[in-house]
């Protein structure tokens, strides 16, 4: 089984670590994986998203049209693909930046006030990870247990204290 994933916002909210975290669970997990980020110019604030893909078998390309997943963080990323997300597909929309509701009724789509949430829980910056909680809850890709380690492979040492904020975040997308 093959399962694709965009990850789309603006620069700087974390739309590439968010996809890197998942692919890098997906290797833990002996799938196959391709990570392709695809990003403006600009440092913070241009357009960013990224797909990633595992799988059971080798994957033919990294690039992704018809995704099963969508994380949305704002409003042009959201405007962007989420008409592409395939039937039967996963929506999770950070509800503080985008206020569309969605209208598809073929897919099951999650607004998470997610930007307020990490301000509220002193997590700035964290959005984007408890995001990624509520699609590991939503697709049972990974229990929060399983995940400390791929943060301490993926987050560099100099910045290992992140670990926890990042822990939390994650148990905070996972219980809603």
């Amino acid at each position: 089984m093959t399962t694709e994933t965009i990850f789309a916002g603006f620069g700087g909210q974390g739309i590439l670590f968010a996809g890197k975290l998942l692919a890098y669970l997906g290797l833990y997990q002996d799938k196959q994986v391709s990570w392709l980020p695809s990003y403006g110019p600009e440092m913070r604030g241009g357009t960013a998203n990224c797909t990633v893909c595992v799988s059971d078998q080798p994957i033919g390309s990294p690039y992704v049209t018809d995704p099963d997943i969508l994380v949305a963080m704002n409003g042009p990323s959201y405007d962007k693909f989420i008409e592409a997300v395939k039937p039967g597909g996963i929506a999770i929309i950070d509800s503080t930046l985008v206020t569309e509701e969605c209208s598809r009724t073929d897919i099951r789509s999650f607004r998470i006030p997610s930007t307020a949430l990490a301000a509220e829980n002193g997590l700035p910056g964290m959005a984007n990870i408890i995001l990624v909680g509520k699609l590991l809850k939503e697709t049972g890709f990974a229990v929060l247990e399983a995940v400390r380690p791929v943060l301490e492979k993926i987050i560099p040492p100099k910045k290992a204290n992140l670990i926890d904020a990042n822990m939390k975040a994650l148990a905070i997308g996972m219980a809603l």
